[in-house]
């Protein structure tokens, strides 16, 4: 793993940067041997609260969390566990969508260094149920520009919209960032 720490608003001192690398390296233990990709961890403050987020993009596969704490190494401590989290989850469900694909097919590896099985078992039965669709909607896509679209998702208080461009006829979204500001989803133009 190669590691790339930023500091927003914080200075990256060599114990937090070891501190960091030691924690995130514990993850190497899910995996078949040593990945081979980059590490991105960026520590922010705003505010008196520190922010961690790290990002893993793999091939066929990319690992994300962030979490905020008062502390910068409880922060870390729990972006790792979230991590830790989606890794045990997703693990027999990447193998068994990858078994025939090769790249990532022996990614993860079982808590004895082996690779990962190839039967099915009770927790991928388990897992499937994390996905069920509990609601359907069906709605007409009303063309209005990008302002009108933020104002109707903000009347009806969701975090996200889907519309039709009047000028362009495209489905486009627009979504409710964290930061209170907003988003925009558009296709490519062909």
């Amino acid at each position: 793993m190669n590691f790339n720490i930023r500091g927003e608003n914080i200075e990256v001192t060599s114990a937090l940067r070891s501190y960091a690398e030691k924690k995130v390296k514990k993850l190497e233990r899910y995996f078949d041997g040593t990945p081979k990709s980059d590490v991105y961890i960026n520590l922010k403050v705003y505010n008196n609260e520190q922010l961690v987020e790290v990002t893993i993009p793999m091939p066929g596969l990319l690992l994300r969390a962030e979490e905020t704490h008062d502390d910068m190494y409880a922060a870390i401590d729990l972006v790792v566990e979230k991590l830790e989290r989606q890794i045990r989850k997703y693990k027999t469900k990447v193998n068994r969508k990858f078994r025939q694909g090769g790249a990532i097919k022996f990614a993860f590896a079982n808590g004895n260094g082996s690779a990962a099985p190839t039967t099915t078992t009770v927790l991928d039965e388990e897992d499937e149920d994390d996905f069920q669709v509990v609601r359907n909607k069906r709605f007409d896509l009303k063309p209005m520009d990008t302002q009108e679209a933020i104002l109707q998702m903000d009347m009806l208080g969701h975090n996200f919209f889907v519309y039709s461009h009047a000028e362009s006829g495209a489905t486009n979204v627009v979504y409710k960032r964290k930061d209170g500001k907003y988003g925009l989803i558009e296709p490519e133009s062909e």
